[in-house]
């Protein structure tokens, strides 16, 4: 996948699942790999997150690119280990000719640098992170409000265990989100309160005014990728987990007015053929909105332009 220059961007997914990978013969038609997308945009290679996809594209970028030096900008939402255990074998990061400039906001007590260390450390991995021969540089992220070369990027705190942010990325020919793992705001009024804790009251405005933020954030976005992991039956057992149901993750969707919506973030136990019978319940929501939201199941290897 070539860098354009201006004109069109170009987006690739390497990877769709959520908590694990599951490789095998019942998820080959959408994908067995944990997060991992491509885009290319304004003369920028930019990777958002990490996971076990990042290790084909690593490949697919040495072939591509040969002896030239290669550029990255890898955008992390958070350091659950499936948004990063891809890293360690991420090709481009052992060859002394690339550049590879990681970024996200601190999302354990260790921090960003101590989770890449750590997963590479004794007796973890046989590789230091220290040891590789790429010129890696990380960098806690202070603003929710950057730009990576001409690329303005914006991201937005998300309900999900931990520190968690949503990207947002904007070029001369529209925008692209990316929400790996986000659970509707209004799950906040579903838990009990502890003593001392939050008014039943305070805990309504406050999902209030974090939906209400997250809609504005997402705004007339081209291409949302979403946490979309559980069917609505299966969210009911998994509250409180930080996943999105499949008509909370429609409904944000329309409310945002966004123009193509790609469900992200499979659930491991969701084979080819659930997939495509949430896919079709998301067809019947968003016709039922009246919206004019097209929505797609993420599946490994496919592109899009905007």
């Amino acid at each position: 996948m070539s860098v354009p220059q201006g004109g069109i961007s170009r987006l690739k997914i390497w990877g769709v699942r959520g908590s694990i990978p599951v490789p095998g013969p019942t998820t080959l038609r959408y994908g067995g790999n944990t997060s991992c997308v491509e885009l290319r945009v304004e003369g920028q290679i930019i990777i958002l997150d990490a996971g076990t996809g990042i290790r084909e594209l690593g490949l697919a970028l040495e072939k591509e690119f040969g002896p030239k030096p290669i550029k990255i900008t890898l955008l992390i939402t958070h350091v659950h280990w499936d948004h990063i255990h891809g890293f360690p074998f991420f090709a481009p990061s052992y060859n002394r000719k690339n550049q590879i400039h990681i970024l996200g906001y601190d999302g354990a007590k260790a921090g960003l640098l101590g989770a890449f260390k750590g997963e590479m450390t004794t007796p973890f991995f046989p590789v230091d992170l220290s040891d590789l021969p790429g010129k890696i540089n990380i960098q806690k992220l202070e603003s929710n409000d950057f730009k990576i070369g001409n690329v303005r990027v914006r991201s937005n705190f998300l309900n999900h265990p931990g520190v968690c942010v949503g990207y947002r990325v904007f070029t001369s020919t529209g925008s692209i989100a990316y929400l790996p793992d986000n659970e509707s705001f209004d799950a906040h009024k579903l838990h009990s309160t502890k003593p001392g804790a939050l008014s039943p009251e305070q805990i309504d405005k406050r999902a209030e005014e974090g939906r209400a933020q997250l809609v504005e954030f997402l705004r007339g976005s081209d291409i949302l990728l979403l946490d979309s992991q559980y069917t609505d039956k299966e969210y009911q057992e998994h509250i409180g987990w930080g996943h999105g149901s499949l008509s909370s993750a429609v409904n944000l969707a329309v409310d945002a007015g966004v123009k193509k919506l790609i469900l992200f973030h499979h659930d491991p136990d969701h084979d080819d053929n659930k997939i495509d019978s949430m896919l079709a319940d998301a067809h019947k929501l968003a016709e039922k909105s009246g919206a004019d939201l097209k929505v797609e199941a993420a599946r490994e290897g496919a592109e899009l332009t905007w």
